[in-house]
């Protein structure tokens, strides 16, 4: 099974090729800044938050903030989109000739249950940072923004699983339904106080979500 690492939900890590020492070192120094904003914008709102309390908290300058990111909302987008990247993964991992529903659905459930302390940690920042964007709409555009390439990224993927039996416009009908159902869940979840497991839990409303997309609207 593969390893899990850290991001907003727990998922697999990805199997591309490894990346040279210096993206290394840039993509750190993008999730230490990203986790201090989250930090920031989850507990005292991105309106109350500036870039220079985030490259404090970040122990960085102001300029290297300003290499990485273009405004202190899209400081966040390295957590989110390492999620949707873990969680791709998780798909890519599935053995051949799995039923692409069952796919989906298993790589949500792995994707969105924490399977320790951190991930419950990752999972619960998430759910305050998108209480935040709720009235933020530039922190928002982040959130769409993430979901949006997620889904792209997705197609090749759904693609490959599908081994031919779907034509482009399905595949990417489905590429759009488990990007969403994974966005929804996670956004009906963040207006509750529910926990991260059970009923109305994260994976639980992300697999309700893809058996609603596959069925047949009023049945």
């Amino acid at each position: 099974m593969p390893k899990l690492g850290r991001g907003p939900y727990p998922c697999a890590v990805s199997t591309h090729a490894s990346p040279s020492l210096t993206e290394r070192r840039k993509a750190a120094t993008q999730l230490e800044i990203a986790h201090a904003a989250m930090e920031l914008f989850a507990t005292r709102g991105p309106q109350d938050t500036t870039a220079e309390e985030i490259a404090r908290r970040a122990g960085i300058a102001l300029r290297t903030f300003y290499r990485y990111f273009r405004s202190k909302e899209d400081a966040v987008s390295p957590l989110l989109a390492s999620g949707a990247d873990r969680w791709r993964d998780l798909l890519e991992a599935t053995e051949p000739g799995t039923a692409l529903p069952r796919a989906l659905e298993s790589a949500v459930e792995q994707a969105l249950l924490p399977p320790d302390e951190e991930a419950t940690r990752a999972l619960l920042r998430t759910r305050g940072l998108l209480r935040a964007a709720a009235g933020d709409p530039a922190l928002r555009a982040v959130w769409y923004r993430v979901n949006q390439e997620s889904e792209e990224r997705l197609v090749p993927v759904i693609a490959r699983l599908s081994d031919g039996r779907l034509d482009d416009l399905e595949v990417r009908v489905t590429a759009a339904a488990a990007t969403d159902a994974i966005r929804i869940a996670l956004e009906t979840w963040a207006g509750t106080e529910t926990g991260v497991e059970g009923p109305d839990s994260p994976a639980d409303l992300a697999v309700r979500c893809l058996r609603q997309f596959g069925r047949p609207a009023g049945s």
